[in-house]
């Protein structure tokens, strides 16, 4: 118990006295809540140990049912993995079959495109060694000059027949012509000599600055007027040829490059009447002397087609004559058919008649006789 003592509280305030008032109070409060806190906890713990009997049973129930829960769950887990594991090894089977299949069509067609390659690749080293053959050719003078001799060969040969050209055909004492094309005249044989300006040509291509340029530019009008000058001078021979010749360029390039940027040259071969050609301009011109040949072929022919038609017309004029003579022997034959039948007719006409007639009766007869009367006579039957 609290005490309180009087005499204190005869010395203080009257605030004083309040506040000391609730503090007493509050002290006698907290002293009430403890004791029935004190009687609470006694009950309460009670009730605990009761909720914590409940508590550890029934956790010990939900972990049996926890434990066959996570069984079945780990036997469905288990088979549905395998379940999976099983289609997974499937889809991975049939995925490297179709690998091993694809990899097998890509092998195969690869080891075909290797083989192409292949061939390629050996096509490609002869026609290499082929380059390198005729550019070794192409380096020596006498070896070009033949390549455009056998060229020049090949085309003639292809389009004349044999009897309109002729190969290293002498002109003169010493000169000696790659090609002569038999022409009548006019105009006449036509020269045609291969000519290959390969080192100056060459030179202008490979020119890196103008000095160059203009030195190889000289060095390419310097030859190519040369065997201008040559061909003119030998294979133009009056009475002998005609009044110009042809100069074979067996390059498409150089021809293209004379007459794109050297047209001076161009127009000095044209006054020494020298006409350059490259293959492909030859052809056109020999098919052009094809055609002026055949045309003197037929010219040349004309009197005998004209000989053999004049043979035919009078086989036809003899024919006609026959034929009118023939014709007149069936008209004679038609009218001796058609007197013949007038001649059958009377005879037809008479046989009637007599079939008609009767001879007189014996008595009369005999009687006629007697008297001297010897003619016959007739009578017609009624």
């Amino acid at each position: 118990m609290v005490k309180f003592s009087m005499s204190g509280f005869a010395n203080l305030t009257e605030a004083q006295i309040i506040v000391a008032g609730a503090a007493a109070v509050i002290v006698v409060l907290v002293a009430l809540i403890s004791i029935l806190a004190l009687r609470g906890a006694g009950r309460s713990a009670r009730e605990l140990d009761g909720r914590l009997r409940q508590l550890a049973e029934s956790q010990a129930a939900t972990q049996a049912l926890t434990a066959e829960t996570l069984r079945s769950q780990e036997r469905a887990l288990s088979q549905a993995m395998e379940q999976r594991l099983s289609e997974l090894s499937q889809r991975i089977g049939n995925r490297l079959s179709d690998t091993a299949q694809q990899q097998h069509t890509t092998l195969t067609s690869l080891h075909k495109r290797l083989e192409v390659i292949d061939r390629a690749q050996q096509n490609i080293t002869q026609l290499s060694s082929q380059v390198v053959g005729l550019q070794d050719i192409l380096a020596n003078k006498q070896a070009r000059g033949a390549f455009g001799e056998i060229q020049l060969k090949d085309l003639v040969e292809a389009i004349l027949p044999p009897s309109a050209f002729a190969f290293q055909v002498s002109l003169g004492e010493t000169r000696r012509v790659d090609c002569l094309l038999k022409l009548p005249n006019p105009p006449g044989p036509i020269a045609i000599d291969a000519k290959f300006p390969l080192e100056s040509y060459q030179m202008l291509r490979d020119a890196e600055n103008d000095a160059q340029r203009l030195q190889a530019a000289r060095r390419f009008t310097q030859d190519v007027r040369k065997h201008i000058q040559d061909i003119a001078a030998k294979y133009i021979v009056p009475g002998e040829t005609a009044e110009s010749a042809l100069m074979f360029l067996p390059s498409e390039a150089v021809y293209a490059e004379l007459h794109a940027n050297f047209t001076g040259l161009v127009e000095e071969s044209f006054r020494a009447r020298v006409w350059i050609v490259s293959p492909t301009t030859l052809m056109a011109t020999l098919n052009t002397v094809r055609a002026i040949l055949k045309d003197v072929r037929m010219r040349e022919q004309a009197d005998v087609i004209q000989a053999e038609m004049r043979k035919l017309l009078d086989d036809v004029r003899r024919l006609d004559e026959r034929v009118v003579k023939l014709q007149q022997h069936f008209g004679q034959a038609s009218e001796d058919i058609r007197k013949i039948r007038i001649s059958t007719e009377k005879v037809t006409r008479g046989a009637e008649r007599i079939e008609g007639l009767q001879l007189e009766d014996p008595v009369a007869e005999a009687q006629r006789l007697t008297e001297g009367d010897t003619r016959p006579k007739l009578t017609t039957i009624s």
